[in-house]
């Protein structure tokens, strides 16, 4: 039961992941046609971060009444209305009504899923199930450039998502006996969680430390990936359809090392994965901002930079129930989820300003500011958590 369990949530991960690069790989494409400013892409990402933001928060609660496989199904659904709703868009406001349903969706599954594979897998299967969240945000941008090149649409790559998820969904709802089986195995370990008040999991020690850290990653990553066609194409003169294509890199980086992350993370352990991603990432960064016009120089520094991205999510939600407790990892990983979405709403459309009333070219360097912050919250939460094992 467990394996067809993590059959279906690697499944998931990969449809969570699908729609995710699809806004940046298009956004070159799209802003001329519905005429807005290059930096509007952050207020769609905007909405989907604060639909995400009010679900993370609520997963935990869901969870108990609904059931983990239910909320799954819901939220996958949800994302699929959302997609065929992107693909009939034909103004911008349009995109933004769109953009609520498609972030509930997102945040509900995050929280829920990870959750459970911290409660019930070992961090290998949490590195492989990031792996296939990777494989899906790798697989988008190539769906979006073949829709681009043969046949001239966006909107062909956005319903083309749609209909994976609206298949991954019936599998979902077909599942439902076995998620609630395994729901009743819990209870008889007497598996239980407690729900905690945003207000009462600050109060522990480490936990504003994890959140900083977390916003700080998520904002790296949802920056790195939204502007990266951008940047290729203003700053780099590359076609945008080729563009797109390349920066399907960073995501293939994160995949990649997500796979690798699995066979060592067991072995080496959440905080040194977490250490080593955070090197990656400053090489990959200091690469990017090599002045050269060898292309496949900023090609590499994509993906060293993806492959620092890889252990880093999956590591700080396995070390989860070490760090804080078992009986508290379900509310605070929703806690967390949250925070990582506030890094995600604020910190791409920040850059896109930056990007409209400075230059793109701050790309590498507004990334290594949020390098820094990282590194610094893991390694303070460290010492806490080390402070009070003794």
């Amino acid at each position: 039961m467990y394996s067809i369990l993590l059959a279906l949530i690697y499944l998931a991960f990969i449809s969570l992941g699908l729609p995710d690069a699809l806004l940046g790989s298009a956004w070159p494409v799209m802003y001329p046609m519905f005429n807005v400013p290059i930096s509007l892409a952050g207020l769609i990402t905007m909405v989907i971060s604060v639909g995400t933001i009010i679900s993370s928060l609520n997963t935990s609660r869901l969870i108990r009444k609904f059931g983990t496989g239910m909320i799954t199904s819901i939220s996958v659904m949800l994302t699929a209305l959302a997609l065929f709703g992107f693909s009939i868009s034909d103004s911008f406001w349009m995109l933004v009504v769109w953009s609520i349903p498609y972030g509930l969706g997102a945040g509900a599954v995050d929280a829920a899923l990870n959750s459970f594979v911290a409660e019930h897998y070992s961090s290998r299967h949490m590195s492989w199930l990031h792996a296939f969240w990777g494989v899906g945000a790798s697989a988008g941008p190539y769906m979006m450039s073949y829709a681009l090149i043969s046949r001239n649409s966006w909107e062909y790559g956005y319903s083309s998502v749609g209909i994976i998820q609206i298949g991954l969904t019936f599998l979902l709802l077909m599942s439902l006996p076995i998620w609630k089986k395994q729901s009743e195995l819990s209870a008889q370990k007497k598996i239980g969680h407690h729900h905690l008040k945003i207000s009462e999991a600050l109060k522990i020690k480490g936990v504003k430390h994890i959140l900083i850290a977390f916003f700080a990653y998520c904002a790296l990553e949802a920056t790195t990936g939204l502007w990266a066609s951008t940047y290729l194409v203003i700053h780099k003169g590359i076609q945008a359809e080729i563009a797109a294509r390349w920066a399907s890199l960073f995501y293939l980086g994160i995949t990649g090392g997500r796979f690798l992350s699995g066979f060592i993370s067991e072995r080496l352990g959440n905080r040194n994965m977490i250490r080593i991603g955070l090197i990656l990432i400053a090489i990959g960064l200091i690469v990017i901002l090599i002045p050269s016009e060898i292309e496949i120089i900023t090609l590499l520094g994509l993906i060293v930079t993806g492959l620092g991205c890889a252990p880093i999510y999956p590591s700080i939600i396995h070390e989860t129930p070490t760090s804080f407790g078992a009986q508290n990892a379900q509310s605070i990983i929703g806690i967390q989820m949250a925070s990582a979405y506030v890094g995600t709403t604020l910190m791409p459309p920040l850059f896109g300003v930056l990007g409209d009333y400075v230059s793109i070219s701050l790309y590498p360097i507004y990334l290594l500011i949020l390098l820094f912050i990282i590194w610094n919250m893991t390694e303070k939460l460290n010492k806490i958590v080390t402070q009070n094992a003794n």
